[in-house]
């Protein structure tokens, strides 16, 4: 009898577990922002700086980025998709057929301890401590440095996760920040993710990159890896320092190349669960106009000082000034050329 009750207990169990672990598991999520930003510069034309393509509207009420987010997990697979719109999506999916989606990519675990996966697909970038949606972002505004590197990926990312501490990413990609790929002979982009997490409040992260991109001529090849380091010091103080650095060769046919660089330190503090303030500091250097299209040599350094107000953890109200000092007249004031840029930003979240 007793033997009987634990094969029927055993067998009732199972029955359970197994239609418990085929279920289909779905989760919801978004994310919406509306920002106003005040450009003394007073640009007319459409966006304030060329190189700069979040809040970049000038004194005008308008939405940075609307964001809708679904995943869907049924036993060892996954697929997520994102829709998105705002002023984030007009000015960084310009060149795109395909606009509205932030994320559209299916997903695999290779084992059951979830250590080995597979992604393939429209995915978030794997370059940069900066995303599109603010709510993880220490300051409002994105740094130079973000900015003019990849937000999106289109391809395949395999997965190695062999502990809490080591993280392994490998990527080909359609190259960088490209859904469609610009031109079909060119052969896919390469790229590589390493995250090691010294502890749980420090994170050290290095990407690269290497695929043919356009150098105003024809496509060749661009190698690019960014570095940072996350560090949680205690409840009140958090810092992020990155340094990027890129190579780019100007043409297919000959051995010459231009490089440029980017350094950013950012230190939050916590005045109290309901007040945040960060300042940053960053430098941008691209002297042959590879990544920033200029009239003269891009050499600018950049300041901001943040305050956030927390009304609750869904919410946030922030307000940031930003000033930039170029060597060279890089920016545009009325019909003139000028080397310092200011502007204020605010801008209201709610994430879900």
């Amino acid at each position: 009898m007793k033997k009987a009750l634990i094969i029927i207990t055993l067998f009732v169990f199972t029955h359970l577990f197994s239609q418990e672990k085929n279920e289909l598991k779905t989760t919801f999520s978004g994310f919406v922002e509306t920002y106003y930003s005040y450009d003394f510069n007073q640009p007319i034309t459409d966006v304030k700086l060329p190189f700069m393509y979040n809040y970049n509207r000038h004194n005008e009420f308008t939405i940075n980025i609307g964001l809708l987010r679904a995943k869907v997990e049924y036993e060892n697979t996954y697929a997520v998709v994102s829709l998105q719109s705002g002023t984030y999506v007009e000015d960084n999916y310009a060149n795109e057929k395909i606009k509205y989606l932030n994320e559209a990519y299916v997903g695999l675990y290779l084992d059951p301890f979830k250590k080995h996966s597979f992604e393939v697909g429209i995915l978030p970038s794997y370059i940069g401590f900066e995303s599109a949606t603010t709510g993880s972002n220490l300051t409002l505004t994105r740094s130079i440095l973000a900015e003019n590197s990849p937000y999106f990926m289109t391809g395949i990312k395999y997965n190695y996760k062999p502990s809490e501490k080591w993280n392994f990413a490998a990527f080909l990609t359609n190259g960088w920040q490209r859904i469609n790929k610009a031109q079909k002979d060119v052969a896919p982009s390469i790229g590589n993710q390493i995250i090691y997490k010294t502890s749980a409040n420090s994170t050290f992260n290095w990407s690269t990159f290497a695929g043919k991109e356009f150098n105003g001529m024809d496509f060749s090849m661009r190698y690019f890896s960014n570095l940072y380091f996350d560090k949680k010091w205690n409840d009140k103080w958090r810092t992020i320092a990155g340094f990027d650095y890129g190579l780019q060769d100007l043409s297919s046919s000959n051995s010459a190349s231009a490089s440029w660089l980017s350094s950013v330190f950012i230190a939050q503090y916590s005045i109290n669960p309901k007040w945040q303030t960060a300042f940053r500091t960053e430098y941008y250097l691209d002297t042959k106009n590879v990544i920033i299209a200029s009239n003269d040599e891009f050499k600018t350094l950049g300041f901001s000082l943040n305050f956030d107000y927390l009304p609750n953890s869904k919410v946030k109200f922030r307000t940031e000034a930003r000033y930039f000092d170029s060597k060279n007249e890089v920016f545009v004031k009325g019909s003139d050329f000028v080397n310092s840029n200011f502007y204020l930003t605010t801008s209201l979240s709610f994430e879900f």
